[in-house]
């Protein structure tokens, strides 16, 4: 049976799993284009979590057999009670398409639009993404990035009083405003999208070498990308390497500053609130490096861990949906 609108691979062992007959635990899904993550929690804490292909990257598999494989070592333990996921397992490719929560949204708006799943062995609760207008008023959407700005919330309640601005890096990055605890605002920039394919499937790097990283070139491609536009910019990855004799490495390190001060200085653009202080989510070297960008323009910020906020995130949506 499915509700909506409900009114309210790899294994790493985090902590021994509790022996079978202990009471029902839960499955916490973190499930994007290029990654499942799922969590299995007994007694509030982490005990064990495994990895499995994103939406993306499902094959010829569907998005169901994947989940099953992930839980059938979890059941043979014990009893699993509810399973809560987020992110594009429930866009159209995933297991089951939820609608947007239109902004400004609560966390508890944003909860209740989940769709509840109730299955003869447990509960589905998928959460639903979030459709705002971005900063040039033009329609923008997320999915699993608001579980995490909700997640920061409650890990730093001062995020939720007056107006924030909260920046997420990753393959679309989010930059995203929340008004007095409500997500109203979002703006999306591909850059790590443009990285991969700019990186693997363009003339720009193919000239081999190993990817090692070089802050000296990450600095000078967010020094070029302030002066000059990016399609301006992006040969110079190409002819530091025919003309110059620069790496493979150092020519990613280039086109990495150059694609993340590209998004920097389209946003000090867009938003005055870009000038900061700005609080940044996500996985802690991807964020160092927005951090450093951000630094260079004298731009201040706090990290905040992304899986530490997705799992505070889902941990606040599937208690309030008990009962459900």
């Amino acid at each position: 049976m499915v509700q909506r609108g409900a009114r309210q691979s790899d294994t790493d062992v985090i902590e021994q799993a509790c022996p079978a007959g202990q009471p029902p635990a839960r499955v916490l899904c973190d499930w994007g284009s290029s990654t499942l993550r799922a969590f299995l929690e007994h007694g509030g804490r982490v005990v064990e979590r495994r990895n499995g292909p994103g939406i993306g990257q499902l094959g010829t598999r569907s998005a169901n057999e994947v989940l099953e494989d992930i839980l059938a070592p979890w059941r043979a333990q014990r009893h699993l009670e509810r399973i809560v996921l987020c992110g594009m397992v429930g866009s159209r490719n995933g297991l089951l398409e939820v609608p947007y929560v239109r902004a400004p949204a609560t966390a508890t708006q944003w909860r209740a639009g989940a769709a509840v799943v109730s299955r003869a062995e447990d509960t589905l609760s998928i959460l639903p993404g979030i459709q705002a207008q971005n900063f040039r008023d033009v329609a923008d959407v997320m999915r699993g990035e608001e579980t995490q700005i909700f997640g920061a919330l409650v890990l730093e309640p001062s995020l939720a009083a007056a107006r924030q601005l909260l920046v997420l890096p990753g393959t679309h990055s989010k930059w995203v405003e929340v008004r007095d605890g409500r997500i109203a605002r979002l703006q999306t920039y591909c850059t790590g999208e443009l990285y991969e394919l700019l990186s693997n499937r363009s003339s720009l790097l193919r000239l081999g070498g190993a990817p090692e990283p070089d802050e000296d070139a990450f600095d000078i491609g967010l020094r070029n990308a302030a002066r000059f536009d990016l399609s301006a910019n992006l040969f110079e990855t190409r002819t530091a390497q025919l003309i110059e004799g620069r790496s493979a490495g150092w020519a990613r390190a280039l086109l990495s500053g150059l694609l993340i001060g590209a998004e920097v200085h389209s946003m000090l653009a867009l938003h005055a609130a870009a000038r900061g202080p700005l609080t940044l989510i996500g996985e802690p070297a991807l964020t160092a490096r927005y951090r450093r960008a951000l630094e260079s323009w004298r731009i201040a910020t706090q990290q905040l861990d992304g899986d530490e906020c997705v799992l505070a995130g889902l941990r606040a949506a599937a208690a309030g949906m008990q009962g459900l």
